[in-house]
C-alpha cells in the first residue's frame, strides 16, 4: 500500500513541476505575435465601470492599444488613433480598444482622455496584467486583430495609425466580412 502511495506522490510532483514549467515557458511556447490568436484579457471600461474582455469585440476588427498617460510616445500617438477612430466611426465592425496600464485612479486617465479629446473606448488595467498576457516590452504597443481573433499587425512604439497604409489595412480587414 505504501508503494502505491509513493508512486501517486511521485506522479503528482512530476505533473505539478510540469505545470509550473509550462506556465513559465508559456511566452516561448505560445508567443503573442502576428498570426497568433489574440489572448483574452479583462480591463475596466472607464465610461461604464464594467469589466470588459476581448470577447466583447468578437467578430469585429480591433485595434488594441496598450499605453499609459505618463508615456511620451503614447501622448504623441494618441491624436493619430483618434483620427483613425473618426475615419471609421460609422463602421460598427471596427473598434479601437485602448487599454491604459496606469496604476493611478481612473480619474487620471479620464482627465487625459478629456485633455486629448479622445472619443474611442478607453479601458484601464491598474493591475497591468495585460502586459504579461500580451508579452509587451513597453508602451505603447499596438495589435491589429482581425474578425477571427488573429493578430495581423503588431507594432512597438508610437505610430501614425491614421496613415493611408493603416486605413487601407483596416478597410481590407473589414471587407473580409
Amino acid at each position: 500500500m505504501k508503494k502505491q502511495w509513493a508512486i501517486v506522490a511521485i506522479i503528482v510532483v512530476v505533473l505539478t513541476a510540469g505545470a509550473v514549467l509550462g506556465v513559465r515557458l508559456a511566452p516561448e511556447i505560445f508567443p503573442v505575435e502576428v498570426g497568433s490568436r489574440a489572448p483574452a484579457f479583462r480591463a475596466i471600461n472607464l465610461a461604464t465601470g464594467d469589466s470588459v474582455g476581448l470577447d466583447a469585440y468578437r467578430g469585429k476588427v480591433v485595434l488594441l492599444n496598450i499605453w499609459a498617460t505618463w508615456c511620451d510616445p503614447c501622448r504623441d500617438e494618441m491624436p493619430s488613433i483618434e483620427r483613425l477612430h473618426r475615419a471609421f466611426s460609422a463602421d460598427s465592425n471596427f473598434r479601437i480598444v485602448s487599454v491604459s496600464i496606469d496604476e493611478a485612479e481612473p480619474g487620471v486617465v479620464r482627465e487625459f482622455q478629456r485633455a486629448y479629446g479622445l472619443t474611442f473606448e478607453i479601458l484601464q488595467d491598474r493591475s497591468r496584467v495585460i502586459e504579461r498576457i500580451y508579452q509587451t516590452t513597453g508602451v505603447p504597443e499596438t495589435f491589429v486583430i482581425d474578425r477571427d481573433g488573429r493578430i495581423v499587425k503588431k507594432l512597438i512604439g508610437a505610430h501614425d495609425w491614421a496613415s493611408s497604409i493603416n486605413q487601407d489595412l483596416i478597410r481590407r480587414l473589414l471587407a473580409r466580412g
